[in-house]
């Protein structure tokens, strides 16, 4: 006869119980992973009023839609209210998000051509309380060239936003707006830009994501003169960190020391936890919440959200 769970011989119990007291890592591992399935982790300070953050870099492949919808996750599991805009036509954040975007669903496609107002195509993301998505399908690969005609073209997005935030009956609870732009410097991306007061740019711990970064910090020079005079980059967030090889250290000394404070402590590093999660329609903290992967990006939006918004002033 086998023994009960607990009783000399038993097999381990699948699930024990973990101690927050406990300091190992694997301990706060198990901790984590308790809280992320109960649905909810430590409590994150909440901000005095919504923080608009566009997440860009022209250069795909460095995490960009990752970082978006796992500091999103992770701040809605730390008790805060976050919406996701997926403003890339391939739809990624949607797809990691679980949420319907084939062609023709509601999107902010139809918010930027048509003039849709945001509160129709914001959906509630199931499985994480606090978390809502703006999906993105394949019309919004047209709508660059739709919008080239329209006046104010560069401002579609923000004005949708600021409407939609001000609207007491939904918007104006969001604590976070996080925008995922497409992996170029076009007009969706510009649109994103002059929407929000804040930029977070994942770089990639390799040589080429710091060659990029020159083009995209112009960018933001342009639109902060031309169009959003509030626009600063706030937050540098690295990922991809192989702790194995010379270049990524030396990749992230060199990160650190030109932009200083605005870089993030934590580093997120290479993981097949986070790579896989997308395929599941699942955020690598609902996928599985005890990896390195999700224990950085709690980190990750723990640092976000207690270091405050910086001014502009403050960036210059």
């Amino acid at each position: 006869m086998s023994a009960y769970a607990g009783e000399p011989g038993a097999p381990p119990d699948p699930d024990p119980p973990s101690d927050p007291d406990d300091d190992t890592p694997l301990a706060q591992a198990a901790h984590t992973a308790v809280s992320v399935r109960t649905g909810r982790t430590a409590t994150l300070p909440r901000p005095d009023r919504p923080r608009l953050l566009t997440v860009a870099n022209q250069k795909g492949g460095v995490g960009k839609t990752t970082s978006a919808v796992n500091l999103a996750a992770a701040l809605a599991l730390g008790g805060l209210d976050v919406l996701v805009v997926d403003l890339d036509p391939q739809g990624n954040a949607s797809t990691a998000l679980g949420v319907e975007h084939h062609v023709g669903t509601a999107s902010v496609g139809d918010v930027l051509v048509d003039g849709r107002p945001l509160a129709e195509v914001v959906v509630a993301v199931e499985g994480i309380a606090g978390l809502s998505c703006a999906p993105a399908t394949l019309d919004l690969a047209g709508a660059e060239i739709e919008l080239v005609p329209v006046v104010a073209r560069e401002y579609r997005l923000a004005r949708a936003l600021n409407t939609y935030l001000a609207d007491p009956r939904g918007g104006a609870r969001h604590d976070y707006v996080l925008v995922d732009c497409p992996p170029s410097l076009g007009l969706l991306t510009v649109n994103a830009l002059a929407a929000v007061r804040e930029v977070l740019i994942p770089v990639q711990c390799e040589y080429y994501a710091l060659e990029g970064l020159g083009q995209l910090l112009h960018t933001v020079d342009l639109v902060r003169d031309q169009l959003n005079p509030r626009l600063a980059v706030s937050t540098i967030l690295l990922t991809m960190y192989d702790a194995r090889t010379r270049l990524a250290a030396q990749v992230a000394a060199e990160v650190r020391q030109h932009f200083g404070e605005r870089v993030l402590p934590t580093v997120i590093p290479r993981s097949v936890r986070v790579s896989e999660a997308p395929s599941y329609a699942q955020t690598v903290l609902t996928y599985d919440p005890g990896s390195s992967g999700a224990l950085s990006y709690l980190q990750a939006a723990r640092e976000l959200a207690t270091r405050g918004r910086q001014t502009v002033e403050e960036q210059r």
